[in-house]
Order: structure tokens, then sequence, then C-alpha cells
């Protein structure tokens, strides 16, 4: 015979059963359905927001920007893409003109050559990029140059060209365009800066101090721009695997001339451009797109700066060592 107790414990059982399986599983599929639902909705605001929205590539011509290009194209984007080589743009070009996409309508792209280091050119860009379609809607600040050497042996004018192309001629360009944007109540400032905009290493130091300046310019930009319904959104990368170290210069000027063996390893530039793809189209204000660890030191260096230091200080010892080897 079933004594009380038993019989109140398996009505309990028999309840709470009941009660899970009409409440808390209908719950549980409804939340994940609404959250499917969002990241649909999501997905098709971000299309709309791209397709036929006039983005200006910088750099366009090698690495990310070139990558860029490709998946803002493919995207339904109208293309202007930025850059010093013309025989490359043109290139690129064809390619896009010449690619099919499953996607939906793509538009040919419109190129203008100028060299961010000459004021001059680039305000005179500037009026030829709003000549293509009238308007911009996209400004991807993408140009940079990378840099490899010690402080103590680096020329002050290699510090000047590195701020140059990698802080001074996005800042013009911004500022070329921001009246247009302004004007129409609309726009979207991009700058791809770096982890190295957050965190400084041995040996950077010029690139690093350009992209930290990149990254408090354009923070401030965003707040001055909020009343004119203007976004902009600094995405800020880990390693890719570019040429940028190949193309950096040294402390004397000169070109480093080598693959890093971090670059090497790094994230593909396509994939990286899809990340920025899709940063821009849902409007995020500031993107880190780096492995584990180096997201752990940005935090590091908030939370606890004396161990970050320490770790960095030992990285400079290790790398002037294995240099002197």
């Amino acid at each position: 015979m079933v004594s009380p107790s038993t019989r109140k414990c398996m009505l309990k059982e028999r309840v709470m059963d009941l009660v899970t399986q009409t409440t808390i599983l209908p719950l549980l599929f409804g939340c994940l359905g609404i959250f499917g639902l969002f990241r649909v909705l999501q997905r098709i605001r971000s299309r709309t927001y791209l397709r036929n929205a006039v983005v200006v590539v910088t750099g366009a011509t090698s690495g990310l920007g070139r990558e860029c290009a490709r998946a803002f194209h493919a995207a339904g984007a109208k293309l202007v893409l930025c850059g010093r080589n013309v025989k490359a743009l043109e290139a690129l070009i064809s390619e896009l003109a010449g690619s099919c996409t499953s996607q939906g309508q793509t538009h040919k792209p419109y190129m203008v050559t100028f060299d961010l280091t000459d004021p001059g050119a680039i305000a005179a860009a500037a009026v030829e990029i709003l000549q293509c379609f009238g308007y911009v809607d996209i400004l991807i600040n993408n140009a940079g140059i990378s840099y490899r050497g010690a402080i103590s042996d680096t020329r002050v004018d290699v510090d000047r060209r590195v701020m140059e192309i990698n802080y001074f001629g996005p800042v013009a360009l911004t500022k070329a365009l921001l009246p247009s944007m302004v004007k129409r109540k609309r726009g979207h400032i991009v700058a791809i800066s770096s982890v190295q905009g957050k965190i400084s290493i041995p040996f950077r130091s010029a690139y690093a101090a350009s992209k930290h300046a990149t990254q408090a310019f354009f923070d401030c930009l965003r707040a001055e721009m909020e009343q004119d319904n203007i976004e902009v959104t600094v995405i800020s990368p880990g390693y890719i695997y570019t040429n940028l170290s190949v193309n950096a210069v040294t402390a004397d000027g000169s070109i480093y001339g080598a693959l890093d063996k971090n670059t090497a390893q790094g994230r593909s530039p396509a994939e990286v451009a899809q990340d920025v793809l899709a940063a821009v189209g849902k409007k995020k204000k500031d993107v880190l797109l780096t492995d584990l660890l180096p997201s752990l030191a940005v935090y590091l260096r908030t939370l606890a700066p004396g161990i970050f230091f320490r770790i960095m200080a030992s990285r400079a010892k290790r790398e002037r060592k294995s240099k002197n080897s």
C-alpha cells in the first residue's frame, strides 16, 4: 500500500512534469523562435542598408581593402574605389564588373586615384568622389602603412610619414566628405584601425601611435555626429595575412620587405572583410576582431596595467635578443 507521503511526492512530480510540458518547453521554443526571427530581421535590415548604398573604399588595390571592395560589391553597393595604383584599380574594377552574384543587382564601380599624404590631392579627390554618384553613404577609411623599428633609431620624418598616411590622411578625407553627409542628415564613417590602437607593443611605436590617434578622433566624431544621424564605426582587427608587414617602413624609412610570422598566421583578408561588412550593416560602434589573447591583453591593459607593462617589457627584451643573435 502506498503511504500518504509517497503519494504526495508522486503528485508533485506529476505536477512538475505537467508544468514543464505546458509552460517551460513552449516558453523555451518561443524564445528561440523570437531570437531566430530577430536574427533574420537583422540580416534583412543589414542587406537593405548596404544595397545601392554609395560606398567609398580607400586602399582598395590590395589586402583588406580589395576584399572589402569584393564583399560590398557582392552586397549590391555602388562603389568608389580609391588608391594610388591606377592599373591595380582598373584590374579590380574589371574583375568586379565581370563577376556574378546570387544576392541581386550589382553596379560597376568608379575609381578615384590620389595620394593620402597630399592634402591638396585629398581635397580634389573628395570633389571627384562626390561627382561619381552625387553623394556618399559610407566612407571606409582603410588605407594605411605599417612600421617596424626601435624608437631610439627612428627618424622623426618616419613617424610623420606613418601619421600622415594612417591618421592625417583619413581625417582630411573624412572632413572633406562630412559636410555633404551633414547636409543630407545621413552617412556612415568607418575607420579600419587595429588592436594596436588599443594596446601598444614594442617596436611598433609609430604604427600604434597613429592607430591610437585614429581611435580617439573617430570616438570624438561619433559623439559629435550623433545629432546629425551620422554613424561612426571603428574596426580594430588583429593580424591579417596581407603584405602590410612586407610594405612596412623601418627606422630609416626603408621598406621592411619581410612577412612577419604573426602576420603569416593571421586571418585571411576575405574573412575579415565579411566581418567588416557585417559590422557596417549592423551599424556597430566599435568592433574588436582579434583572437582570445589580444582581446585579453586589451582588458589587461585597463584592469592590471602593471602586469601588462611587465609582459610588454619582457617581449621587447626577447625581440631585441632575437635580433642581436
